[in-house]
Order: structure tokens, then sequence, then C-alpha cells
């Protein structure tokens, strides 16, 4: 199965709009851990399913190959690292990472203090 391409019918919408296609792409099982992980810096195979904990060889080959194809990592001779484009979207994740915790903590109070060490540095 190829990635989800813009202009074409994904996930949640037939017009294919490119962030209805994004969204589909990186909804996919540990497509964003993926690229949190190599947020870190360039990983290998095995490093990257040890970091992910339960994700199994085939779903993480899987998604190195979806990310590939989409240009948001790519391979090296160190393993594999987010390209230009992988960098962006890990920025654009930042501001949404923050706006998650406070999230949480106004739907899950009592998990505050779990919460807040998990913000920002």
């Amino acid at each position: 199965m190829s990635i989800p391409k813009p202009g074409m019918p994904v996930r949640g919408s037939q017009s294919g709009a490119p962030l209805m296609a994004a969204f589909d792409l990186l909804g996919r099982r540990w497509a964003m851990g993926i690229v949190w992980q190599l947020s870190y810096g360039s990983a290998t195979f095995r490093s990257l399913q040890n970091a992910c904990g339960s994700i199994s060889p085939s779903i993480l080959n899987s998604r190195l190959k979806d990310l590939r194809e989409a240009q948001l990592i790519e391979r090296t001779t160190e393993g594999y690292r987010l390209t230009e484009m992988g960098e962006a979207l890990h920025r654009l994740l930042l501001p949404f990472g923050e706006w998650s915790i406070k999230w949480a903590q106004l739907i899950t109070p009592e998990e505050t203090s779990r919460w807040s060490q998990l913000g920002p540095k």
C-alpha cells in the first residue's frame, strides 16, 4: 500500500486535501512516535525498535518505508534521520504538544503533576 497522497481520497476526506492526507499518514500506527524519536537524532532500526518499545519489526519496517516515501525521513550511514521536511514537521508538533498537556490537565486534573513534567524545557 502506498502513502496517502494529496488530491486522492484519504481517510476522512474524499477530496484528499493536503492536511487530510498528512493526518492520514501521521495517524498510522507508530508514525508519530518514529518522527518524535528521530527528533533526538539519527537512529538505527534496532535503536528505533527499542525506543518505541512494543513496536513489531514488520510495523516499524512499514512505517519507515511510508515515512521515507513521504520524504519525512531518510536513510543514512548512521541509520534513519529526519529530512528538512521532517524537522519542520517536528517543529510544528512542539506547540501541539504544549497544547495537549494543557488539554490533559483540563480533562484529567488528578494527573496535573504528571503532565506538567512533560512540558517544554
